[in-house]
């Protein structure tokens, strides 16, 4: 005997603002005065430049390891706005902009970029881990600082990013398997760009969405306009309420894309995605313009704001790479000891020799 199972649940994408800046349904609108939504426009104008210069940067050999972020503000901003300054993010290295605003300096992102380990300081009261590099490794790591939470009964939450390729790694369903048993305050924010580097999405998963992958772990699944600030930010604000509220975790995944490279470091976008898909997204779905023309008709942001933005931008960006490019180098005996609490007596004895001989 064959039994029906249905395999793609259905998981609409939640979308408040069209590309064309129209409102869908104005009771979804989130509740945001009209100060929090200039901020907001604001901080992805200054991503966007900041994204522009960090390349030029790169190219320059100024900057080590870049991931480009355009075209994926609003997922990555907007998200970010709906926390409290309490909640805790466990970021890819893609995630710089999001840690950025939750108080991590920005010269302190260029040295991580360099290769210093004073990038990796995170300053006292900024609650975020440095970029993680491993693949996946941050969402299983977002499951123990979820539960650190929950023991404690701090009303908090943890929230992790990742893109579309992590959700084929073992981490991934671990975490999720994890976070539905204990029903940790967590949100699993999956930025889906299409691309986990050349692989498109198809070709890495037979599941139709990353939403649906939730009902497996018992937790709540939200598919999302990734290039609409207002729905992204409406659904994690409910995800994160959900989860402080003992609900339980949450997996969104916000629909977006790259416009440029995975990474500066050799990757050439034209191999695997054709022209007219890279020219319909830049124009006609970039979530920058579509956030500009609602704040326009609303009379809340105009071409002098967004100049001002962009030079104030241009100017905090250069005063952060002088000070980045002004810090005391890095030494082997520093890496040295950060490895360890309490070094072996083997290594102090060649942290001194290489000390003497650095000097």
């Amino acid at each position: 005997m064959a039994f029906a199972v249905k395999l793609q649940p259905d998981f609409p994408v939640v979308q408040i603002l069209t590309p064309e800046g129209k409102v869908t349904d104005p009771s979804l609108v989130p509740k945001l005065s009209d100060e929090q939504l200039r901020e907001l426009m604001k901080r992805m104008v200054f991503t966007r430049i900041l994204d522009q210069r960090a390349i030029s940067l790169n190219r320059q050999g100024r900057l080590g390891f870049y991931a480009p972020v355009s075209g994926q503000e609003a997922a990555m901003l907007a998200s970010q706005f709906a926390l409290d300054k309490e909640d805790f993010i466990l970021p890819s290295y893609r995630d710089i902009p999001q840690m950025i605003f939750h108080g991590y300096p920005l010269y302190q992102a260029f040295l991580f970029s360099k290769g210093h380990i004073h990038g990796g300081q995170i300053p006292e009261g900024v609650h975020t881990l440095p970029p993680q590099i491993i693949i996946a490794a941050q969402v299983t790591q977002c499951v123990g600082v979820a539960m650190a939470i929950k023991y404690r009964k701090e009303r908090r939450a943890a929230i992790c990013y990742f893109g579309d390729g992590a959700t084929s790694q073992g981490d991934f369903y671990e975490g999720l398997n994890f976070a539905g048993v204990y029903k940790v305050p967590a949100v699993f924010f999956s930025q889906n760009n299409g691309y986990a580097i050349s692989v498109p999405f198809h070709k890495q998963t037979a599941s139709a969405t990353i939403a649906q992958k939730a009902v497996a772990a018992g937790i709540h699944g939200v598919r999302v306009d990734g290039m609409d600030p207002l729905a992204v930010y409406a659904v994690t604000k409910e995800a994160l309420e959900r989860a402080k509220s003992g609900e339980g975790p949450t997996l969104i995944e916000a629909l977006t894309y790259r416009f440029g490279p995975h990474t500066m470091s050799g990757d050439d976008p034209s191999r695997y995605r054709s022209q007219e898909e890279m020219t319909l997204w830049q124009e006609q779905h970039d979530p920058i313009h579509r956030f500009r023309i609602y704040l326009r008709e609303k009379g809340l942001w105009s071409v002098q704001d967004e100049q001002e933005t962009v030079e104030q931008a241009r100017e905090e960006i250069a005063d952060a790479m002088k000070k980045a490019e002004n810090y005391p180098p890095m030494t082997i005996p520093q890496l040295m000891e950060a490895m360890y609490v309490i070094m072996p007596d083997h290594l102090k004895e060649q942290a001194e020799q290489i000390g003497k001989e650095e000097l």
